[in-house]
């Protein structure tokens, strides 16, 4: 962990976290709700909870992350274990639990999809910034 560049890994975290603000709010904030069963107008826990528990969780994968790349990754390499990692890992894990619990394709998509952006987006920080 030494080697490790916390300044990019916060970065990372905050992308990931700017990402999710812009992916579950105007891009597909309503389609997700209607799918999840979620009310938009009601929130779910007190904001400044959900929303500083979610940046903590965005920091510690990417903290992961980071230390599964190593110090110094190459860009390319970083980009593509970030999609590797948000599709192949992520996405596919909450496939099994969206099968099992009858969530829709639709869900599944925009969930798989922000995962997979969040870590190629991981990957692009670190390998850029090392």
């Amino acid at each position: 962990m030494a080697d490790i560049n916390l300044w990019a890994v916060l970065l990372a975290a905050a992308s990931a976290f700017l990402l999710g603000g812009i992916w579950y709010g105007p891009l597909f904030k309503h389609a997700w709700c209607r799918e999840a069963g979620v009310d938009p107008d009601k929130p779910n826990g007190h904001p400044a909870a959900v929303f500083g528990g979610a940046f903590v969780l965005s920091l510690v994968a990417a903290a992961v992350f980071a230390v599964f790349l190593g110090a110094a990754p190459p860009l390319a390499s970083s980009v593509g274990a970030g999609v590797a990692v948000g599709l192949g890992w992520v996405a596919t894990s909450f496939g099994i639990n969206y099968l099992f619990a009858g969530r829709s394709l639709r869900l599944w998509l925009i969930d798989g999809g922000y995962h997979t952006l969040q870590f190629a987006l991981y990957g692009l920080v670190l390998g850029l910034w090392h």
